[in-house]
């Protein structure tokens, strides 16, 4: 509920703040008081177009802050932290307009966009009368009002989310008959390249491989002379393993008269002449391994078309596989794109029949609903003056595909007319003034326990009725009081009799200038004279302050 309205500099008001009150609040005051200025500053903190006009004359600024306090499971803390702003206890809208026009939005103190704050403001009040409205006098919230007193919430999800899965299978057939369209186009491209490809098979790091092979080939003559010098400083006549082989004869002609002590040296001789050996032998098999390699011209070859290749499709030789896998299977899809089409064509109509199929169960209950809600709001209308007006909930079955939508197959709709001579038409296009707060006030009431927008303020909902009239009108603005925090303005006294809370407006002088205040009336006796002053007038009579008690009292039992 709305727990504080801070205004600061809004046109007759200098300084002013209002603190919130559970059940029904009247606000009441003479005409010309400022009444219509709590309504402006309350729909400026709630996203409301800003106007220069709103700033007190003097003044470079004006600001207005609003406090609510919400329960945890408010649509208004989901919204919040979708746009990852700091959610806390107290929600805290607050707005400021230069006396250029500019303003500014903040909520929790963080900075937002006007659009975000309306969002916000729509949660969590609507305003009823002659100033813009919201809520159930906006179509697009109808058949949800709808399904919410039906008890059909969970059945118009399961309704979006099969015609979500229906349009993705729609779009995705669609983007199926584009490609092939597109691919058939470019089949003998296709064919040519995916032959190309094939043939050249390229392989995963094939050349890293080619580049090692190609520089070993560039440099082969180079390794072969070097191999050969090694190889004759090894081998020939004097070479190592000549020179290890006399070392070893020499030794060996004194090792039989050294009593054992020549065993390590002809031991350590011996394993130089193997190792020696050995590097011989895989001297030669480098030698001899060129022609593993391949040919130098083939590799190039090789190489060089990879290379080509790559560079052709824009992407590294490694990624040529995925090419050709890729380019493949559009090859494939349009061969046998009668079997893609199909099996995507089933899809959709398999989405399509169980998108009817729940559209129809909730277009059935919806219907059923309609009468009832149409009927319980017209019992109401004969006690509020509009006994020749009529009110009924509209579900029309869209003609053909075009209508339908995540909402199902109807086109839900308020629908009113105000006499017998007058055609029904739109409620928000029909009625106006007290005519469509009261409107609203008869449907709020058939709707309260499904509402979830947390307070509800109605101006004009008294205008041009009186007497027992007036009193329906304030009963059942304290019957939906038990549901919601409601603010009501009014000049009727039956109606401000009624409330639980009562704030008078009043201009008075101050330091030369005409400023509104707002005072809450707490006692009693401050009541009564107020409402006195409702009945007659100007000059309060004993009449009219025993007319006053009369009304508290009753209202009291």
């Amino acid at each position: 509920m709305l727990a504080s309205l801070t205004i600061h500099n809004i046109v007759l008001i200098d300084r002013l703040t209002l603190e919130g009150e559970s059940g029904l609040a009247a606000l009441t005051g003479e005409t010309g008081a400022g009444k219509s200025i709590l309504l402006d500053a309350l729909g400026l903190a709630l996203g409301a177009r800003a106007e220069s006009g709103l700033v007190r004359h003097g003044a470079e600024q004006a600001a207005v802050t609003a406090c609510f306090d919400l329960p945890a499971n408010h649509s208004a803390h989901a919204l919040l932290k979708e746009k990852d702003l700091p959610t806390a206890d107290a929600l805290i809208l607050r707005r400021t307009l230069g006396k250029d026009g500019r303003s500014k939005a903040f909520i929790n103190d963080e900075p937002v966009s006007i659009q975000l704050l309306k969002e916000i403001g729509m949660t969590l009040v609507e305003v009823h009368g002659q100033f813009e409205t919201q809520g159930l006098l906006d179509p697009q919230t109808h058949s949800a009002a709808l399904d919410s007193y039906a008890g059909l919430a969970d059945d118009a999800v399961k309704t979006r989310q099969a015609w979500d899965s229906w349009r993705a299978a729609r779009e995705k057939l669609d983007a199926a008959e584009a490609g092939i369209e597109s691919m058939r186009l470019q089949e003998e491209y296709l064919k040519h390249t995916v032959g190309e490809l094939e043939k050249l098979a390229p392989q995963p790091g094939e050349e890293e491989v080619l580049a090692e092979k190609r520089h070993f080939l560039l440099h082969a003559e180079k390794m072969r002379g070097g191999l050969d010098q090694a190889t004759d400083i090894l081998e020939n006549d004097d070479g190592i393993q000549s020179l290890l082989g006399r070392l070893h004869a020499a030794l060996d002609r004194i090792a039989g008269n050294a009593g054992g002590r020549m065993t390590a040296v002809m031991e350590t001789l011996a394993r130089a002449e193997n190792e020696t050996a050995e590097l011989s032998y895989q001297i030669e098999a480098l030698k001899n391994g060129d022609d593993e390699d391949g040919n130098l011209a083939e590799i190039e070859e090789r190489y060089f078309s990879l290379r080509e290749c790559a560079k052709k499709h824009r992407c590294t030789v490694d990624q040529l596989p995925e090419v050709y896998e890729d380019l493949s299977q559009k090859l494939r899809l349009i061969t046998h794109q009668d079997d893609t089409l199909a099996a995507l064509n089933k899809n959709v109509a398999d989405a399509k029949e169980k998108f009817l199929k729940l559209a129809e169960k909730l277009s059935a209950a919806r219907k059923k609903a309609a009468q009832k809600i149409s009927k319980a709001v017209n019992a109401e209308l004969p006690a509020l003056k509009l006994d020749k007006a009529t009110f009924s909930v509209s579900c029309i079955r869209a003609k053909d595909e075009s209508g339908w939508g995540p909402n199902g197959l109807d086109k839900v709709q308020f629908v009113v007319s105000t006499n017998p001579q007058t055609p029904a038409g739109p409620i928000h296009k029909i009625a106006s003034g007290g005519e469509l707060s009261r409107f609203m006030l008869a449907l709020k009431l058939i709707l309260a326990e499904t509402g979830a927008i947390p307070t509800l303020v109605f101006d004009e909902v008294d205008s041009g009725i009186g007497g027992a009239t007036a009193d329906a009108v304030g009963e059942r603005l304290a019957r939906l009081a038990k549901n919601y925090q409601v603010l009501v303005v009014t000049h009727s006294p039956q109606v401000a009799a009624r409330a639980s809370h009562h704030w008078i407006v009043a201009k008075t002088a101050q330091k030369g200038t005409v400023i509104t205040k707002i005072t809450p009336l707490k006692a009693l006796e401050e009541r009564q004279e107020e409402i006195a002053r409702m009945i007659s007038g100007a000059k309060v009579t004993a009449e009219a302050r025993a007319a006053a008690a009369k009304l508290l009292e009753n209202n009291a039992a």
